[in-house]
């Protein structure tokens, strides 16, 4: 009698069963491949550029898997080959990507937590503002323990060249557009704001070096400030999130512990805005 279905030895695996395994490897295989492209796209952010020995070195695969990844992404656009080094860097298609999702992303949302947990630990009023033409205005504000009765800035245009947060915004703008800022005549609100264009821009310079700007009276009197930027996934500046308080509470030393935490949540809110990824 001819036999039309093998039968099973012992210890043989049913014919199904081997069918779902290779499935099951197909699978995990997809997934380790997933990862791995991943993983290159990390490193090519890290490093800038990298070969294919040192892409294979740190996925710790062998040089033709790397090979072949880096060829999938190479046709998406999302990696690219100096022809003259022959080594691999991000392509155009990761900014498309980063672009999309960074519309998502809005700062007032993302800027919740943030400035809610800064405003807790604190005890001040935190902010964030974003430039209008040639103004601050204060999108966010969540005030801390201390600063119950503190003025509110919600919504509030404030001046550039008088406040932490326009500092911040003046230092990173374009030089053209903040060359046209400072042509302009700059308003006195109290005898410590700084209306001299020289004097301004050697502030200016200092608040890219440190990485935030302070003011101490510049606004109003009694009033003290310190804010830090906020960066969009390109790394423009788009706000600056700032910590204000009265000056008999914000001293010289007091300023200083505040700006290393302010430009700590500057760098948190950068991070929910896709800056560094």
């Amino acid at each position: 009698m001819t036999r039309t279905k093998k039968q099973q030895g012992p210890g043989e695996e049913p014919p199904e069963g081997r069918a779902a395994g290779r499935s099951g490897a197909s699978g995990g295989g997809a997934v380790q491949s997933v990862d791995r492209a991943v993983s290159v796209l990390e490193i090519l952010a890290r490093r800038g550029e990298a070969g294919v020995t040192e892409i294979a070195g740190e996925l710790g695969v062998h040089k033709s898997t790397a090979f072949r990844l880096l060829g999938v992404l190479e046709n998406r656009g999302l990696v690219a080959q100096s022809r003259d080094r022959g080594e691999y860097c991000l392509g155009a298609g990761v900014l498309r990507l980063a672009g999309a999702a960074a519309m998502r992303l809005d700062i007032s949302q993302e800027g919740v937590p943030v400035c809610r947990r800064l405003a807790d630990e604190l005890g001040e009023t935190v902010n964030i503002a974003v430039p209008a033409e040639d103004a601050a205005v204060n999108i966010m504000q969540a005030r801390g323990t201390a600063s119950v009765a503190a003025q509110n800035w919600l919504g509030r245009r404030t001046p550039l060249h008088a406040t932490s947060s326009g500092k911040v915004l003046l230092a990173h703008m374009p030089p053209a557009r903040r060359e046209e800022l400072l042509a302009a005549p700059l308003a006195r609100f109290t005898e410590h704001t700084i209306t001299d264009p020289p004097a301004l821009r050697a502030e200016l310079e200092a608040v890219a070096l440190r990485g935030c700007g302070t003011t101490v009276e510049e606004l109003e009197p009694g009033l003290a400030a310190v804010a830090a930027p906020v960066r969009a996934y390109d790394g423009e500046v788009i706000a600056a999130i700032s910590v204000s308080g009265p000056v008999y509470r914000l001293g010289c030393d007091r300023l200083e512990e505040l700006a290393e935490r302010t430009r700590a949540a500057g760098a948190e809110l950068s991070r929910r805005m896709g800056y560094g990824f």
